[in-house]
C-alpha cells in the first residue's frame, strides 16, 4: 500500500505495509488515564503481562485507535465508530467488564506509535495486517480475518489478468491504494511503477476511464464497489507470493508489548466468537463471508516474534 509510513512501516522479508487513509487525532493530550499509564511504562521492547485490564475496568472505557478505512473501522454517518474491528471490539470489551468503547481516529502509519509512544489509545481496532516488522513492536492478537487478494478490471477483463506476474509480464498500468500492502506484492512479481491512489473507489475510476488497466486491492475492498460501475468487473480472488511464499493477508488487534494479560483475555473471547460462529455473524454486514474467516494463528504468522500467541 504506498507512501513511507515512519519506522513502524519498513519491510523485512515478507513483511509487508497495510492501508493508510484518513487523518486524524493529534499526538499532544493523553488526558489523565494517558499520563498514569505513562508512570507504568516498562523497560522498552520488553514483554510484560501488565495490569491493563484492570485499570480499564476501573475506568469502564478502552480507546481504540482507527485509521478510518471502510470497511476495518471508520466513522459513519451519525458520527459512531463501526466496521469490522470497533464492532468486534464492541463484542468483546464488555464481555471483559469494560463496556464503552471510545475511537480515536489517526492516519493508519501513526496507529503503532499512537500505541506505544504517544498512549493516545490502548488497543489498535483497524483491521492492521500481522507481520514480522509490527510483531517486533507491538503484540498481536490471532488474526480475526484472512484476505485474498482480488482485481479491479475492465468488463470482460480484456488482458487476461490472473496475478501480479501477468501485470509485470504484460506490461501493464497497475494502481493501488495509498499504503496498501498489494504495492509490495506487486514490486515483488516485478512491476516496476505503480500508480498510488487514495482508494478503491478512486481506483474504480481509473479503472473504468481507461487511466489503468488494472486496479489490485484486497477481496473485500474490490468486492464492495465493483457494483458501482457496470464497465468493471473483479477478478477471481487469488493468495498472492512473495519469493515464492504465501504473503497473508491476515489482520488482527495489537496492544503494547507491556500488556501480555490484555492481549490474551481477549484471545480467549475471540476464539469462543470463532467457534460459535459469532464472528462471522458480526463481520458479515461489512462484506466479510465464510471464505475470510481463519485459523491462523501469530505464532504461524510471526514465529519468532516476543510475545507471540499460541
Amino acid at each position: 500500500m504506498a507512501p513511507p509510513l515512519g519506522n513502524n512501516e519498513g519491510i523485512t522479508g515478507r513483511a509487508v505495509r497495510r492501508r493508510a487513509l484518513l487523518t486524524g487525532a493529534g499526538g499532544a493530550a493523553f488526558g489523565a488515564f494517558g499520563l498514569a499509564a505513562c508512570s507504568r511504562v516498562p523497560e522498552e521492547g520488553k514483554v510484560q503481562g501488565g495490569d491493563l485490564l484492570e485499570r480499564l475496568r476501573d475506568s469502564g472505557t478502552v480507546r481504540i485507535g482507527i485509521a478510518g478505512e471502510v470497511p476495518f473501522g471508520y466513522i459513519d454517518e451519525d458520527g459512531e465508530v463501526t466496521g469490522e474491528a470497533p464492532e468486534i471490539a464492541k463484542v468483546i470489551f464488555p464481555r471483559l467488564g469494560v463496556p464503552e468503547v471510545k475511537a480515536v481516529p489517526t492516519k493508519f502509519g501513526a496507529l503503532i506509535p499512537g500505541l506505544t509512544q504517544a498512549r493516545q489509545f490502548d488497543v489498535v481496532s483497524a483491521g492492521m495486517y500481522i507481520n514480522p516488522t509490527r510483531c517486533e513492536q507491538v503484540l498481536f492478537s490471532d488474526p480475526d480475518y484472512r484476505m485474498l487478494d482480488s482485481f479491479l478490471v475492465r468488463k470482460g477483463n480484456p488482458h487476461g489478468i490472473r496475478t501480479y506476474e501477468d501485470i509485470a509480464e504484460k506490461g501493464l498500468k497497475l494502481a493501488s491504494g495509498t499504503a496498501y500492502a498489494q504495492i509490495d506484492y506487486a514490486k515483488a512479481a516485478g512491476v516496476e511503477d505503480v500508480l498510488v491512489l487514495p482508494d478503491q473507489v478512486a481506483g474504480l475510476d481509473a479503472v473504468a476511464q481507461g487511466r489503468v488497466d488494472v486496479f489490485a486491492g484486497t477481496n473485500v475492498t474490490v468486492r464492495m464497489v465493483v457494483k458501482k460501475n457496470p464497465r468493471v468487473e473483479a477478478t477471481k480472488p487469488f493468495q498472492p507470493e512473495v519469493d515464492g511464499k504465501p504473503a497473508y493477508g491476515a489482520g488482527g488487534f495489537a496492544f503494547r508489548l507491556s500488556e501480555k494479560n490484555l492481549r490474551d483475555a481477549f484471545n480467549k473471547e475471540l476464539h469462543k466468537l470463532k467457534r460459535s460462529g459469532e464472528l462471522l455473524r458480526i463481520v458479515r454486514p461489512f462484506g466479510f463471508t465464510e471464505a475470510e474467516m481463519t485459523d491462523l494463528t501469530v505464532r504461524k504468522l510471526c514465529p519468532s516474534a516476543k510475545g507471540a500467541s499460541s
